[in-house]
Parts: structure tokens; sequence; C-alpha cells
């Protein structure tokens, strides 16, 4: 879960292309995005824990292991959410198809056992 990122380990100190020195003002930003990193990791496994259980869900109840007019809803309101954060829509797309597509293998999967 998200609460375990505070014990993260932070990035290695940055340093500059020509010296060895240490620059602490790229060493903050990586240190930054890798935390993001983190809790991106951790975000996603919560949310894989979750779709694990709507497949063994979806497989005990004989249901399809895709829904593809709420896939579709899904994909317009996160294309929609990323235009309002300032991420390219389309990136957002194509990551979180990459996810459903995911998801629906480890329901096939489910379905199969």
């Amino acid at each position: 879960m998200i609460g375990n990122i505070g014990a993260l380990m932070l990035a290695p100190q940055a340093m500059t292309e020509t010296t060895s020195a240490p620059d602490p003002v790229l060493a903050g930003y990586r240190a930054s995005i890798d935390n993001i990193d983190a809790a991106l990791i951790h975000m996603l496994a919560e949310r894989f824990r979750i779709t694990k259980a709507v497949g063994a869900y979806k497989a005990e109840h004989s249901l399809p292991a895709s829904d593809p007019a709420r896939e579709e809803r899904q994909i317009g309101r996160l294309r929609a959410l990323a235009g309002e954060a300032q991420l390219d829509p389309d990136f957002g797309e194509k990551f979180i198809r990459f996810v459903i597509e995911e998801v629906i293998h480890h329901h096939e999967q489910a379905k199969e056992r």
C-alpha cells in the first residue's frame, strides 16, 4: 500500500555530466521521481489485487473476462482526467489499455482454473 512509500530508499546523489561533484538540485528531482515511481508500483499492485478478486468472482459466476462497454467508458473517463491533469490523453489511453489487457488476461486465466 502507499503507506510504505516513506520507507523507500531515495535516489543516489546525482552527478553532473562534466564533473563528479553531486548536483543537489538534480538529486532532489531524482529522489522525487523515484518516490513517485514507487507509489505507482504500489498503486498498480493494489489495483491488481482487486482485479484478481474480480477475476475470481467472474470465473465463479461464469461471467465474461472482459466488459468492452465498461472498458470504453473507463478509457473515455481517464482520457478526460489526463487532459485535466495536463498529461497527454493518448499516452494515458495507451497506459490504461495496457493495464486493461493484462487484467483481461488474468481474468481468462482465472476462468481456466
